[in-house]
């Protein structure tokens, strides 16, 4: 299997990570960026595969698990463009802090991306249309403190499925070299 391939299947095995039951926001979305990111070499393939991942496990989250909770099928959630921001910063910090490896750097980068996703998709919440929170600096605060327990969610989970991606694919990667030289 092609690196490239290999790199598309852990993607996808994280994209469908957030169809099985799980802690509120404890998710693959931060790992698959970063690793995209950190290794894909097309950049129009690392910034695109997150999203689209994030986007299809949204269309499929939305209109069978919570089909319920619309009046019709959903295309794109009113916060999807916050989340997809967020993603495309991911990738940015895959790219330039991943692409040469270390824990610190994974560990940093996780806790970045997932502090940026925080930052990022909670004012697009407090800024909606339908928005519960009063559009104020107090409602802003208001909208972030609530949001404190998914972040700790978000962020364990970008750290658990950053160093599961990247783990695997070093041991697959150094196993590939390996069996090679044999």
């Amino acid at each position: 299997m092609s690196k490239q391939r290999f790199v598309f299947l852990l993607i996808l095995i994280g994209a469908l990570s957030r169809l099985i039951p799980h802690p509120a926001n404890f998710t693959a979305v931060g790992a698959i960026a970063l690793f995209a990111g950190a290794q894909l070499k097309s950049q129009r393939f690392a910034f695109l595969v997150p999203v689209l991942a994030l986007w299809i496990s949204d269309l499929l989250i939305n209109n069978i698990l919570y089909a319920s909770y619309y009046d019709s099928f959903v295309f794109f959630t009113e916060g999807f463009a916050y989340m997809a921001f967020a993603m495309v910063l991911a990738v940015m910090i895959g790219q330039q802090l991943l692409s040469k490896f270390s824990v610190g750097r994974l560990f940093s980068g996780s806790l970045l991306s997932a502090l940026l996703f925080f930052v990022i998709t909670n004012f697009g919440v407090w800024l909606s249309a339908t928005s519960i929170y009063p559009a104020t600096a107090e409602g802003l605060l208001l909208c972030y403190e609530a949001a404190i327990p998914f972040f700790r969610n978000d962020a364990l989970g970008t750290l658990v499925y950053s160093g599961a991606l990247f783990g695997l694919y070093s041991w697959v990667a150094n196993k590939s070299v390996l069996l090679a030289k044999a």
